[in-house]
């Protein structure tokens, strides 16, 4: 998305070390945000979790592949350039049947809405030289019996070549070379020529033409050794070029055989071997030492260690006991457990993340698709230009007939676009599936560019750069005080409230009985309890009403100074208590900060809604560049507005939830925490599975070498076609080195972009 697309702020905010925001007014009228202008709660001592949106819709680039819900989807074999995509567009557009249709090269998926039947489909694409394999369900991995006839083809075509050369060095007479050619022309270029035609049919002129039309030109002017060539170097350059993006296209798939296809269940006092397909929510399995999860659940007996790795990317296996949520395909350590299932095979965490990941490929990246727009502009005027090549010169009398029209097939061969239409997709896929094994979900090759680019990063403080476990540190309040604090507190999610309930509970202290419940986004919150009315929150709260916080000032401040936030407890007319809570910072968050400055980020940023002492302090122990305290959700978008302004390119990164008009603000939003949280998956543009930071540096690096590939692809396609070109006119290029140039130059392109597949940091 572009900064121009991006919300405008009209307030204009000074920077300092420390900055306080002036107050905005809340749009919330009750303790549950129904507005929806209501601004997020972050970072403030009590707000309601229902007071959230979601970024989706105002930080999403809109999917250029939007599927109908009636529609069907097709497994593609056999596509190997963008303008195959199209040519089965065009094909299936024209079957009164078929209503909407819509390949996508990168995924090698076709969403195709029709009447007829799914077998009628297929039929028609198999016309076209390309295998359509239907989909059912959510299908996450697709066993397709492999197709060997191609290579079969090729190898026959291939010995009549060979038996054709060398029988023209021997006495085997002409016509019978001839016929070899002829047949080793034929086998070979049978499917090309046919998928040539219905691209014509269809108004497509892809590759298939372009080599048809010269393989049938050299044959014409009695060049059969050159046209055999052409053909078969063709056809062999199209089963390696299919054979890598196939294999880049699944590698994200190859996950799902990390979850074992069975499991254990108890049936009376025996265990017993069930399929993952028919265990049911509820039924609990049993995992063994060293075995694969097979679902997602809950362990309700046992503790272990777990590798999570296929899942959130995290190298050390994580402790896990009684009530702590397991995730299918991570692997169980030591020690047994019986999990209780809470999800179905086909919504588990891995399903969802290779689901997710199917859909990012689908989405073009800005670079992309200008190639495939270029590309559909250039064919055609390539196309007319060999034209005029042959019939020009010999016209005005320069040349001959033949040589010219030699020229004009050679540029043909040459000008084919499609090393440069592969550049960017196969490389875009190729990344998105590494970060997926990394614990990244990137949710677009638009967003894998942006990451590529951006040079600044803001961070939410709590549960973010913390732990986001804030502990009750200090308590200046009494027992009647706690109990009122604890009613308050017992209807907010905030991760400081929910401390204070732990502490209240734990030191046996019962809640009371309120009403009148009311969230004051920001600031805190408020209730009836009796006939009184308190509250609890900030300091910002009590100076709106009008309350002296002199009776407790010097402990606040001394609190603040030593990195507390303060939960002030009052009515309208004093104050009766305060608590401090302390959060430490995460043991990954320094580490990653230095990583992040190391690798060219100019500007780390913390944003939080705590006091400038506790911002102060957490600055101070992990190296950011700037922070900004004391913040409204709504000011953290102003930040973040700023920081455009000034030039920087922006990613935001938090929670996935209550950050998110901060997150939508930014260049890119980043959400970390996404393994078993459906909001964040749907929230930010790229998810860090894992609840810390450490995958960032990855991110960001894999991003950046993905935009180095596109472009030494493009590059490199380019050189390579003007060279070519470039050496026809004075006849030093055949037309067999014409196609070894354009399909060599497509594999090069092609290993070039798998090489992110394996990308490590």
């Amino acid at each position: 998305m572009s900064d121009s697309e991006k919300p405008k702020f009209k307030r204009e905010l000074t920077f300092t070390t420390i900055t306080q925001i002036p107050k905005v007014e809340s749009t919330c009228k009750d303790a549950c945000c129904t507005e929806k202008t209501a601004p997020l709660q972050n970072d403030s001592a009590c707000n309601d979790s229902c007071c959230t949106t979601s970024s989706d819709t105002a930080n999403s680039i809109p999917s250029q592949n939007p599927i109908s819900p009636a529609s069907k989807t097709y497994q593609i074999e056999g596509m190997d350039c963008s303008s195959c995509a199209l040519t089965i567009e065009n094909h299936l557009k024209k079957i009164p049947s078929v209503k909407s249709v819509n390949v996508n090269f990168s995924s090698g998926k076709a969403h195709i809405e029709h009447e007829n039947e799914a077998e009628e489909i297929t039929k028609e694409v198999s016309k076209i030289g390309f295998k359509a394999t239907l989909l059912t369900g959510r299908t996450i991995k697709v066993d397709i019996p492999k197709d060997t006839s191609n290579q079969n083809l090729l190898i026959f075509s291939g010995v009549m070549l060979l038996a054709a050369y060398v029988g023209s060095y021997t006495t085997m007479p002409t016509f019978m070379v001839t016929i070899l050619y002829a047949l080793s022309v034929i086998v070979g270029g049978y499917k090309p020529a046919k998928s040539a035609f219905y691209a014509v049919k269809s108004g497509t002129l892809d590759m298939n033409v372009l080599m048809t039309v010269a393989v049938i030109g050299a044959a014409a002017i009695g060049e059969w050794l050159e046209s055999a060539t052409v053909v078969w170097l063709f056809a062999l350059g199209n089963l390696l070029q299919s054979s890598s993006i196939e294999k880049t296209r699944s590698s994200i798939r190859d996950l799902m055989d990390l979850a074992p296809p069975e499991a254990w269940l108890h049936h009376g006092t025996n265990l017993i071997r069930k399929p993952v397909e028919e265990v049911h929510i509820g039924e609990v399995i049993v995992v063994k030492p060293g075995e694969r999860i097979p679902l997602d659940g809950m362990i309700t007996q046992g503790e272990s260690s777990v590798n999570q790795a296929p899942i959130t990317g995290e190298s050390i296996p994580v402790d896990k006991q009684v009530g702590d949520i397991v995730f299918a395909g991570t692997i169980n350590e030591h020690g047994s457990l019986e999990i209780k299932v809470t999800t179905l095979i086909t919504d588990s965490a891995i399903s969802k993340i290779i689901h997710l990941v199917e859909e990012a490929q689908e989405k073009k990246a800005p670079t992309q698709a200008f190639i495939d727009k270029f590309a559909r502009i250039y064919t055609p005027i390539v196309f007319c230009l060999a034209l005029l090549i042959m019939v020009i010169p010999p016209i005005v009398g320069f040349g001959s007939w033949g040589e010219w029209f030699y020229k004009g097939l050679e540029l043909l061969v040459v000008a084919c676009p499609c090393a440069l239409v592969i550049s960017t997709p196969v490389a875009i896929v190729s990344a998105i599936g590494n970060a997926a094994k990394n614990g990244i979900l990137i949710k677009g090759g638009a967003y894998l560019e942006i990451a590529g680019t951006i040079n600044t990063i803001a961070f939410d403080k709590t549960g973010t750069m913390t732990e986001g476990k804030p502990k009750v540190s200090h308590v200046f309040a009494s027992k009647e005080v706690l109990a009122i604090v604890r009613t308050l507190e017992e209807y907010s999610n905030h991760p400081i409230a929910k401390s204070i309930v732990q502490y209240a509970t734990e030191n046996g202290i019962e809640s009371l009985h309120g009403e009148n419940f009311r969230n004051i986004v920001g600031k805190g919150i408020q209730a009836t309890i009796g006939d009184i009315e308190y509250f609890a929150g900030n300091a910002k709260l009590f100076l709106e009403l009008n309350v002296p916080l002199h009776n407790f000032e010097e402990q606040i401040e001394s609190l603040q100074k030593d990195g507390n936030t303060i939960v002030i407890v009052g009515t309208k007319h004093e104050l009766i208590g305060i608590i401090a809570i302390a959060d430490t910072i995460r043991k990954s968050t320094v580490s990653t900060l230095e990583s992040l400055k190391q690798i060219g980020i100019q500007q780390v940023i913390m944003l939080t809604g705590d006091n400038v002492g506790s911002a102060k302090k957490v600055a101070s122990q992990t190296g950011v560049t700037r922070y900004f305290a004391e913040l409204l959700p709504e000011d953290k978008v102003e930040v973040i507005s700023q920081l455009q302004t000034e030039g920087f390119k922006v990613a935001m990164v938090g929670d996935g939830i209550n950050d998110a008009p901060a997150l939508a603000t930014a260049n890119i939003g980043i959400a970390m925490g996404g393994a078993g949280t459906d909001t964040a998956m749907e929230t930010a543009d790229i998810i860090l599975m894992a609840d810390n930071l450490e995958k960032l540096p990855h991110t960001i690096k894999l991003s950046r070498s993905a935009l180095l590939i596109i472009k030494q692809n493009i590059w490199f396609s380019l050189i390579i076609k003007f060279l070519a070109i470039t050496l026809i006119f004075p006849g030093f290029l055949t037309l067999w080195i014409a196609v070894l140039s354009d399909t060599g130059a497509a594999l090069i392109v092609i290993l070039n972009s798998m090489r992110l597949i394996k990308y490590k940091s």
